[in-house]
């Protein structure tokens, strides 16, 4: 592995799961049990009905929250969240919300529409202040609509060697905020539901020591894990790693957040800012920067690149409930190529497995697409084998 980070390229952390998740050691369980009768994807090229990619806002050192200062406006921070914009987008909303509360004034500028800067707008409007977001563009045409969208909290986040402890503070406070207002929003509205994923492999994964330097982003999400084993499961692999995690359905819930907003009074401005000049022009004493990429540019902040990703989305399966991660495949060894992962949705079965570090093209991979793809068809094609022969 080159000095790029589990985090940043890992296939398990590309969906949010680490492997130091496992450090627990579970094993199959010593009574086996009947297989699991899930129903596979029917993976091929004639179900393909898009392929999609979104540049997510990564930053080496993580994401950026503070207060600042532009002339006489306190300018709040909030960009760089990689591929865990979705997920951590409540926690660093609702702080970057208590700096505003810090001011006298209670009108607020939020600069972007994605995750971020509508969690944003929404803590803020729950605290009382009048909120208008200004962006260049709105759902459905941003980031976050590109998204494979479970709660993937140190997903594309940062580098192990450039944290620190106040980032790590700032991370777990934002995340576990993050992850119980995720739960109260489980439901159709806002297309939040739990499911089970896999984790499909062949060898079970070697527990890591901890590191009281660095902890394990993802061990207070990691729950209700289990080994399947060897004739326990219907995948193609020795196990199966079941653990429950929540997904997020984008197109639901970026709509739905937007709702929200404009019900509570919100005001949404299509706007541009090429410099901090244009964004002295604002009426609004305070402005929180949630621009992601655009922060490169706006704000001249060098580290925030990107981490572009894709997803081949098949005809939707209403029957499929569940996740996958992994298949039969070796680890990739081409930069920007993760595991496989797939994730069901009403507007379809969504395939990823790519995080490419500093493009900045939105052409789809072809190579990738078609490793991707079919890769997912050689896993979902012996599971359905496996379940005819076992009828």
């Amino acid at each position: 592995m080159n000095r790029r980070t589990f985090l940043t390229t890992g296939s398990m952390a590309a969906v949010g799961f680490g492997l130091s998740g496992c450090a627990t050691n579970p094993k199959p369980a010593r009574v086996s049990r009947p297989p699991l009768n899930l129903p596979p994807v029917r993976a091929s090229w004639d179900r393909v009905i898009r392929t999609t990619v979104g540049l997510r806002p990564h930053r080496d050192p993580g994401f950026l929250l503070k207060p600042d200062k532009l002339d006489d406006r306190l300018l709040i921070h909030n960009y760089g969240h990689g591929g865990a914009g979705m997920s951590l987008a409540w926690g660093t909303g609702l702080m970057a919300a208590e700096f505003a509360t810090e001011h006298q004034a209670r009108r607020a500028a939020v600069i972007g529409c994605g995750s971020v800067g509508l969690t944003s707008a929404r803590q803020l409007q729950r605290r009382g202040f009048d909120v208008t977001i200004y962006a260049a563009a709105v759902p459905p045409n941003v980031t976050s609509n590109m998204s494979l969208a479970g709660f993937t909290p140190s997903s594309g986040l940062v580098e192990t060697d450039r944290r620190t402890r106040e980032w790590d503070a700032q991370y777990f406070r934002a995340a576990d905020i993050a992850y119980r207002q995720l739960h109260l929003m489980a439901g159709p509205y806002y297309g939040v539901s739990w499911l089970d994923n896999y984790t499909l492999t062949d060898n079970l994964p070697t527990p890591r020591p901890p590191n009281p330097d660095h902890p394990d982003l993802n061990a207070p999400y990691d729950i209700g894990r289990e080994v399947l084993g060897p004739g326990e499961h219907p995948f193609p692999t020795k196990y199966a790693i079941r653990n429950p995690t929540i997904r997020i359905e984008p197109s639901i819930y970026l709509d739905a957040l937007v709702r929200d907003f404009l019900l509570w009074g919100g005001h949404i401005v299509v706007r541009k800012f090429d410099t901090p000049r244009d964004l002295a022009a604002l009426n609004e004493p305070i402005i929180v920067n949630c621009t992601g990429l655009g922060a490169r540019d706006l704000f001249g902040d060098r580290e925030v690149l990107p981490l572009k990703g894709q997803l081949t989305v098949l005809v939707p399966q209403p029957e499929v409930n569940y996740h996958t991660q992994g298949g039969l495949r070796p680890q990739p060894e081409r930069p920007g190529s993760l595991g496989i992962h797939m994730m069901p949705r009403t507007d379809g079965i969504a395939l990823g497995g790519t995080s490419q570090r500093d493009v900045w093209t939105l052409e789809p991979d072809d190579d990738e697409r078609k490793r991707v793809v079919e890769s997912h068809i050689e896993v979902f094609a012996a599971m359905a084998n496996g379940a005819a022969r076992r009828t």
